[in-house]
């Protein structure tokens, strides 16, 4: 822990050794290369340890990448430059074609509009020109707005060709200037081919349950191959990708950044947000269609909120957060989240990929719970 935790007079020591020990154990066991976790509070990081790697290093946090996509999508709806009410195809003609014409951005937002497995690989997503041509031949797999499924990338692609059209730079650059550098926070997505060093690369660990095993568990069946599912995710240590950075998934950070960023989101230092644009995101449920294992979804516009039914720990908030709590994880196991109620923010990540989906969530469980427990009570 560094200074500012020791420093922090609501931090309680014997709480944060418990967590790092939880954080620490895979790590000891051989099971994950390395990870690390950070906890902010009061716009500070009291907590900031690597395991398995030197501190500085830097990881690929996944689906908690979807964070950086909203936040400027919401400095853009503040600004009255995007109304979330109106078609998608309104911004992008492309959307026009193959019956996507009602689709709107507030369902693109929520993950109900209707492509979530829409291609666009490499060989598209480097270029406006290419994702537009993706775009013009998506179809959709179900009607728009009826349906929660979760768009691991594809949605993400659609909502910043929409920032970069009206921004008028690329939407890496757009995400730096509008969120990161107000912030004082490194560049977090898009990240140059000589500025890559010191990033932790991806490996899958662990053995996959079958089916009957998940089932035993409660757990659904997997949606597609899980292999299948994991060669795409080993993709995001790929330098090229890195470099695009895929708005659904490809931001490389330090967890303490992260942490740092959701302390933001609590404070609004600045006014960087229009507050009624921020109150909304992050705490104005939007989106309750079931998901494929029936939990409500429990979305807001582009976050996930813990909620007060019971299914917290199903949506990735542990066991101690409030059901205000707000924040996206990502996949592999990575977590980050902030707490109106406690004002804590945290992230832990790794760059294990553990294919035992059981002990990937029992984890998650463990290590938010314990975040949430390292301050004494208000």
């Amino acid at each position: 822990m560094g200074e500012a935790g020791v420093e922090t007079s609501t931090v309680v020591p014997e709480r944060v050794e418990a967590l790092l020990t939880r954080v620490r154990r895979e790590v000891d066991d051989g099971l994950l290369p390395s990870c690390q976790i950070a906890v902010a509070l009061d716009d500070r990081v009291v907590v900031d340890e690597t395991f398995g790697a030197p501190a500085e290093t830097r990881f690929v946090p996944f689906s908690c990448s979807k964070v950086l996509t909203a936040a400027t999508m919401w400095r853009l709806l503040g600004d009255g430059l995007v109304d979330e009410s109106l078609p998608v195809a309104h911004y992008l003609p492309e959307f026009l074609e193959n019956g996507k014409e009602a689709v709107t951005v507030e369902q693109v937002m929520l993950h109900t509009s209707g492509f979530p497995m829409a291609p666009l690989g490499p060989k598209h997503w480097g270029t406006s020109a290419g994702r537009r041509e993706s775009f013009r031949r998506w179809r959709l797999n179900f009607d728009p707005g009826t349906v929660f499924m979760y768009h691991p990338v594809s949605a993400h692609w659609v909502l910043v060709e929409i920032i970069e059209s009206l921004v008028g730079e690329p939407y890496a650059d757009a995400i730096q200037h509008l969120v990161t550098d107000p912030l004082g926070l490194p560049r977090l997505l898009g990240i140059p081919h000589d500025q890559q060093h010191g990033i932790a690369p991806i490996v899958a660990v662990g053995e996959a349950l079958s089916e009957q095993e998940l089932a035993e568990y409660g757990m659904p069946p997997a949606i597609i191959d899980p292999e299948l599912a994991m060669q795409a995710l080993l993709t995001m240590s790929d330098a090229d990708a890195q470099a695009v950075g895929v708005p659904g998934g490809g931001a490389v950070t330090r967890a303490a950044d992260f942490a740092l960023l959701y302390q933001a989101l609590l404070h609004n230092p600045g006014g960087l947000w229009d507050p009624e644009v921020l109150a909304d995101g992050t705490g104005h449920v939007r989106n309750r269609l079931p998901d494929f294992g029936g939990v409500p979804a429990c979305r807001s516009l582009g976050l996930v909120i813990a909620g007060d039914d019971g299914n917290a720990p199903l949506r990735g908030f542990g066991k101690e957060t409030s059901a205000r709590a707000f924040g996206h994880n990502g996949a592999g196991g990575q977590i980050a989240w902030a707490d109106p109620e406690s004002g804590l923010s945290m992230m832990y990540v790794t760059n294990g990929l553990d294919r035992n989906l059981v002990r990937e969530a029992r984890r998650n469980t463990a290590i938010a719970s314990l975040a949430a427990l390292v301050t004494t009570p208000a």
